[in-house]
């Protein structure tokens, strides 16, 4: 007699294997209750086989199918994976058609494509992943069958539990909206009234007069420093200034020359040349030190001979000491010092941002418009402007709507000017900004007190008989009454208006959850 192989063994060892782990993983499901491990609720049942995907596992042996939902990166989608004996196998074998049955009478039909180890849905299956679901599938010759129920966010009551919650339903249909915007913003500097203060000129601080906080005026020295440049810059203008004197002298006695025919005309002409190559000199020299912030009072200092008496041999007396270094910087605009970034003995760069100055009187409210409110929002708009925090409130209107759209944020930006005499309305605070618009008819509205919140959606409960259902809705415009609805549920639908909370409060002693 001969042996089996050992390749035949182990073959057979792998298989059992697999098998045995389909229905250890079958007894440990946790109690979820759709394809894909998605949740149930009361009705649902609270455990079913699963496949290697997680998935809710379908057998009729030896073929088996593994349905889960997909929505990793992409919208909800059905992959389905084919088995022999617990082993995959091409999908291009199974022919394979699904329905899911929702309320309300909707059916969703399903074809597959085969992919790279499973087959595909055609369709999207949309939110909430809540149906009756048939399986049809055929494989070498055979068809099998499947039916099973996977129930997410629904809940039954009857007429008399009804009517002791105190649940009132409404029809969901048009409405007249007061487009009422709430949107965040920020306060803002006014960025039009901020000035950087920069020396222009590298030096050694020898003197600051102003801390963080304090009030400036404009022109007002705020800050003095010892530059050896300032003093290049001075002696440069003196030596024009000097040198401009002595070429209209020399011009003046060469022009009485030459009229007098005692000098050449060639002289004359040089003269009066150097004459405006000194001009010239002096009035870039003197451009130099306006462009630093000296004033014409100032130069005017420089372009005389200092006090004091000639002594032999020299022809002017001695500056006094750190006349020609010393920088004063002033205030550019009135307001408060918001930023300081110097120190007596430190030696700044010209360039160096040493202060910066804010005039409080006016600031800015940011407010961030997302995309889908840009229709509402428009240059003038009145809006009213609050803290909550503060207990402030303003009213303005909209001075600039920005024309991009971040590709993060999906948002633009718009601003409002305010008022801030009493500088109550401080930068960096967060405000929300109430756009005013007119009233609007919309096609489909709910009460705004049926909205509930079921995972990351806005919901309502719609009611079919004694079910009620979540249905997570696009929202847009509110006036604090009525909601618009864009998507999620159609006109005549009844649902849950006032006290739909007791109706999320039995979803959660269900124990619901949505396990991908």
């Amino acid at each position: 007699m001969r042996r089996p192989s050992k390749l035949l063994i182990f073959g057979v060892l792998g298989m059992i294997g697999l098998a045995t782990g389909f229905a250890i993983r079958s007894r440990s499901g946790a109690g979820q209750d759709e394809p894909g491990g998605q949740g149930g609720t009361e009705h649902a049942e609270t455990e079913f086989p699963r496949g290697p995907h997680n998935g809710r596992l379908l057998s009729d042996n030896p073929f088996a199918l593994e349905i889960t939902i997909y929505e990793t990166g992409v919208p909800p989608q059905l992959r389905v994976y084919p088995y022999d004996k617990g082993t995959p196998i091409d999908p291009r074998e199974v022919t394979l058609r699904i329905e899911l049955q929702r309320l309300g009478g909707i059916t969703d039909r399903l074809r597959f494509i085969p992919e790279s180890g499973y087959l595909k849905g055609d369709q999207v299956v949309y939110e909430p992943h809540s149906f009756d679901v048939q399986v049809q599938a055929e494989w070498r010759g055979k068809s099998y069958r499947w039916t099973y129920a996977s129930y997410e966010g629904r809940v039954a009551l009857d007429e008399e539990a009804l009517h002791s919650a105190e649940i009132a339903l409404h029809t969901a249909g048009p409405a007249r909206i007061k487009t009422v915007l709430d949107l965040p913003g920020q306060i803002q500097l006014n960025e039009n009234r901020v000035a950087h203060v920069v020396p222009r000129l590298p030096g050694v601080v020898i003197e600051v007069r102003k801390n963080l906080g304090d009030q400036v005026q404009q022109g007002e020295v705020i800050a003095v420093l010892d530059s050896r440049e300032l003093a290049q810059a001075r002696s440069e203008y003196i030596e024009s200034v000097h040198r401009l004197e002595f070429a209209q002298a020399a011009f003046v006695r060469e022009e009485r020359l030459w009229t007098k025919r005692i000098s050449a005309e060639q002289d004359y002409l040089l003269s009066r040349h150097r004459l405006e190559e000194a001009e010239i000199a002096k009035q870039v020299t003197e451009q130099q030190l306006l462009a630093l912030g000296l004033s014409r009072v100032e130069l005017e200092r420089l372009a005389v001979e200092p006090e004091g008496e000639v002594i032999p041999h020299k022809v002017r007396a001695h500056f006094p000491e750190k006349a020609l270094t010393r920088y004063e910087v002033t205030a550019p605009i009135t307001g408060a010092i918001i930023e300081r970034h110097l120190t007596i003995g430190e030696a700044v760069a010209a360039d160096a941002d040493i202060l910066v100055i804010a005039d409080l009187s006016t600031v800015w409210a940011d407010i961030t418009v997302y995309s889908k409110d840009l229709a509402v929002v428009k240059v003038d708009q009145p809006v009213t402007v609050r803290s909550k925090e503060l207990q402030l409130e303003a009213e303005g209107t909209v001075s600039y709507l920005g024309p991009l759209v971040g590709e993060q944020t999906r948002s633009a930006k718009a601003r409002v000017e305010l008022a801030n005499a009493e500088g109550r309305w401080r930068p960096g605070l967060f405000v929300t900004v109430t756009v005013v618009s007119e009233e609007v008819e919309v096609p489909v509205a709910v009460r705004a007190e049926a909205i509930q919140t079921y995972r990351d959606w806005s919901v309502v409960f719609a009611q079919y008989g004694n079910a009620f259902e979540i249905r997570p809705l696009e929202m847009g415009r509110s006036d604090g009454q009525w909601v618009e609805v864009l998507s999620g549920l159609e006109v005549g639908q009844r649902y849950a208006a006032s006290n739909s909370f007791v109706l999320k409060a039995e979803l959660g002693k269900a124990g619901a959850t949505h396990d991908h």
